[in-house]
């Protein structure tokens, strides 16, 4: 009888396939922006723009919603004085219960969902932390093809880019060095070995997001989080349709930009792949850029509890380097090419409700190739080659003329063509467990293994590095928001360090959505970070130019970390229901320990013995790498943010910086021509400004997005800086070197993008940069994108509104 029954239930489903659906579950809870329950929400999911299943939550915020599987379901939340959300879809598997929290906001501007600060997703409005992202609307919205110029719109943040498009581009935050961010793809760290990276390298192709955080956080990122970290995430195909994107665009200087990509989401995979193709030209000789980028992030659901993930990106580019014309007044012939490969395998697994897991395999490699065919200029009696006669006028006022060298004979060997490689790679396994201890608190744990080696100019060298860090986050009443946490660190190269951090947001006034003036937010961080020596600086310390009975006769220690004390507090107020927010913060960090190479003169002045002196390479006249010098720097950032309605939204910021360089042991040269004012050749002297960094320093982006027509009008604007010339005359001498104070000039660079929807399917756009067409200057001396404009299509084909079905 029982077998009978089964079969007619068999027979029964298979004629009617719509009373036997299989079903999902679908539950979690609905709170404000500060974690409090929302109650009598209404939720409707949402399948194909077609409303099929409507709930409430319960006076818990609590919500249980049974749901067709197999398909793509979005959820939209409403709720009286909050902004309707609609989640991404997902895609539900017979038996799987996905779990969500949906955290509703006050007003119409966005509250982010954050990583950087607590190593989990967590709402921005819960943390302390001074984090800025930037999301895939804002990156849409701005058009731009290189993730630097998304980057000169965060606060506290300074770009510097050498050269037109492609050149040699430094991210500077509150003061710290160029190298004294980590950064990561996908959570793959890409930094050099000691920090270095290049941002002009990295195009917006295949990015989803960039979160910065700003302050140290050496706890969960280890080595080279000294001041601030920088995670850029690629996108994720959601669509049950499959979704083709092609753009093309076109514009003066030869530029022409190509785009490719698919996404989409079947079963438990998701899938996402683009690949891009950038060329372009200069306004000078030798100044081309070629940069191809092909990214993927692919998905795998193994279970309800159980998922993978790998992404990949690949860079290769060429360019020009014609070095800094408006000092050589002729262009240099050189070339460089550069590859980049970033590998991640994740897997993620939610061992209980309180308890999730992951686990991940990365790999990063960097290879640059530089190659100098052969020299420019006139051959000097030493067999030096100098530039034209110029006249470099500073934005101080001081002016100079003459030649100064080009090329140094003596570090080609008159050799030519010169060339000249540079390779490192990094493998790092990664370990995090968390655990809810209740609704409120977090415990976070993780561990790190990281195999480096590079080589330098023929150099090599190879590290085994491990870290750990234990964390916890939490809130008390919805109130007080805590992250503090501790990471050890044991370098192949300094040994052990820890770091502290501790992170907190107090609210003196609680979201309203009845009250004018919103919530009060106040906000304090505090962190020690820490950065490993570079293969250059390690290969050429004081530890490594000695001989083993040499270091221990002279109790030589290797080369320590270079380290960092950041603070921050400040405040953030919503007013206008939600629709503005003010904020306000006020930073100060020591940077202690920096690497400096020191001459022989100088390391005596530090107490290094004389006969470990005489026992470095090249004695009197040698010198090596060793911890030394500090820089102290303290100010302020201003952020505005406002939705005006009619689909206009505003935003500004700006940063006040005081930054001095407290110990320093670079002796000061002297312009015949300024025989009273003492100049840092090659570095900052001591009690003056670090290089590049102005005190002033700002930008605004106005938006305007309604019904089919898309527009952004942005401006970055830098006030003037100190730096150096950095030349010597024929004769070696420092003729041509200009007082530092104020040298670089201050610049406003304006952009506009505008773009129009044909149909659902095509779109037309424009995008111009340097509107104003302003000569200015990132880096004295080096002239930087001229006005340019690019105008092309974009074709889509399929997606949640697609061609096929």
């Amino acid at each position: 009888m029982s077998r009978l029954f089964c079969t007619l239930c068999l027979i029964f489903c298979a004629i009617a396939p719509g009373l036997c659906q299989s079903h999902g579950s679908l539950h979690g809870k609905v709170v404000d922006p500060l974690g409090d329950p929302i109650p009598n929400a209404r939720l409707v999911l949402l399948e194909d723009g077609h409303e099929i299943v409507q709930g409430k939550s319960d006076a818990e915020g609590r919500f249980d919603l049974t749901v067709p599987a197999g398909g793509q379901v979005s959820l939209r939340v409403e709720a009286s004085g909050f902004a309707t959300q609609v989640l991404q879809p997902v895609a539900l598997k017979e038996g799987k219960t996905e779990e969500l929290t949906v955290s509703l906001q006050i007003g119409p501007l966005v509250q982010q969902i954050v990583v950087s600060a607590t190593g989990t997703a967590t709402p921005e409005a819960q943390v302390g932390a001074s984090v800025t992202l930037i999301d895939s609307d804002q990156i849409n919205m701005l058009d731009k093809l290189d993730v630097l110029e998304d980057l000169r719109f965060v606060p506290g943040a300074q770009i510097l880019q050498t050269n037109q498009r492609g050149g040699l581009t430094s991210m500077f935050i509150r003061g710290g060095e160029s190298n004294f961010n980590k950064v990561l793809v996908d959570g793959i760290p890409v930094n050099a070995i000691g920090g270095t990276f290049d941002y002009a390298q990295l195009s917006t192709s295949g990015v989803g997001s960039v979160e910065v955080l700003r302050g140290s956080n050496s706890v969960l990122y280890g080595s080279d989080a000294l001041g601030g970290v920088v995670n850029i995430t690629s996108p994720r195909g959601t669509s049950g349709i499959p979704e083709f994107s092609y753009s093309a665009d076109g514009g003066n200087f030869g530029t022409l930009d190509q785009n490719a990509s698919l996404g989409g989401a079947i079963h438990q995979f998701d899938y996402f792949s683009k690949f891009s193709v950038l060329e372009t030209q200069g306004s000078y000789p030798n100044d081309f850029f070629h940069n191809s980028t092909i990214s993927a992030n692919l998905g795998w659901e193994l279970s309800p509890t159980t998922g993978f993930r790998a992404t990949v990106r690949h860079t290769t580019s060429d360019l020009g380097s014609p070095n800094a014309i408006d000092l050589y007044g002729i262009s240099d012939l050189s070339t460089q090419r550069n590859e980049s490969t970033y590998v991640g395998f994740t897997a993620q697994q939610q061992t209980t409700s309180r308890w999730h897991n992951s686990a991940q395999f990365a790999f990063s490699q960097n290879t640059t190739l530089f190659n100098d065919p052969s020299p420019v200029g006139q051959m000097d009696a030493y067999g030096d080659y100098l530039g034209n006669l110029v006249t470099i006028r500073g934005a101080n006022g001081y002016s100079v003329t003459g030649q100064a060298i080009l090329d140094y004979g003596i570090y080609s060997g008159g050799i030519y063509p010169a060339a000249y490689s540079y390779y490192e790679a990094r493998r790092s396994v990664y370990g995090q467990s968390d655990y809810r201890f209740s609704s409120d608190w977090t415990a976070i744990a993780g561990f790190r293994y990281e195999h480096e080696d590079g080589d330098d100019y023929g150099e090599s060298a190879t590290r085994n590095n491990f870290s750990s860090f234990l964390e916890a986050n939490g809130s008390a009443a919805h109130r007080l928001f805590l992250t503090v946490g501790i990471g050890l660190e044991h370098n192949g190269v300094f040994g052990f360090a820890a770091s502290p951090r501790a992170s907190a947001a107090f609210y003196l006034r609680k979201p309203s959505a009845s009250s004018f003036f919103g919530d009060t937010k106040l906000k304090f961080n505090f962190g020690k970070g820490i950065k490993e020596s570079s293969i250059a600086e390690q290969l050429s310390s004081l530890y490594y130019v000695l001989t083993p009975s040499q270091i221990a006769e002279y109790h030589v220690s290797p080369t320590g970390p270079e380290r960092s004390k950041t603070y921050d507090f400040g405040v953030e107020q919503k007013a206008w229901h939600g629709r503005a927010l003010f904020g306000a913060t006020f930073f100060y960090n020591d940077f202690y320990d920096i690497i400096a190479y020191l001459d022989s003169a100088a390391l005596l002045s530090i107490g290094v013995p004389p006969g470990v002196i005489a026992a470095i390479p090249g004695g009197a006249f040698g010198g090596a790498y060793v911890n030394a010098t500090s820089t102290r720097t303290l100010g302020s950032e201003l952020e505005f943010k406002t939705d005006l309605g009619h689909g206009l939204t505003f935003q500004s910021e700006y940063t006040y910086l005081d930054a001095v360089v407290t110990k320093a042991f670079g002796s000061p040269v002297f312009n015949p021509q300024f025989p009273t004012i003492p100049i840092g050749a090659y570095s900052p002297l001591q009690g003056e400004r670090p290089f590049d960094r102005a005190p002033h320093s700002g930008s605004l982006i106005l938006n305007y997005s309604r019904s089919k027509l898309t527009a952004s009008l942005s401006a970055s604007l830098v006030g003037r800086r100190d730096d150096s010339t950095f030349l010597s005359d024929q004769y070696y001498g420092n003729t041509m070197l200009l007082p530092n104070r104020n040298l670089s000039p201050a610049y406003q660079k304006f952009d506009l993008s505008v773009g129009y929807a044909l149909t659902r399917h095509a779109r037309v756009y424009t995008s111009i940069e340097n509107l104003l067409s302003q000569h200015y200057q990132a880096a004295f001396g080096y002239p930087c994108l001229p006005f340019t404009i690019r105008s092309g299509v974009t074709l889509t084909l399929g997606g949640h509104e697609g061609w096929w079905r």
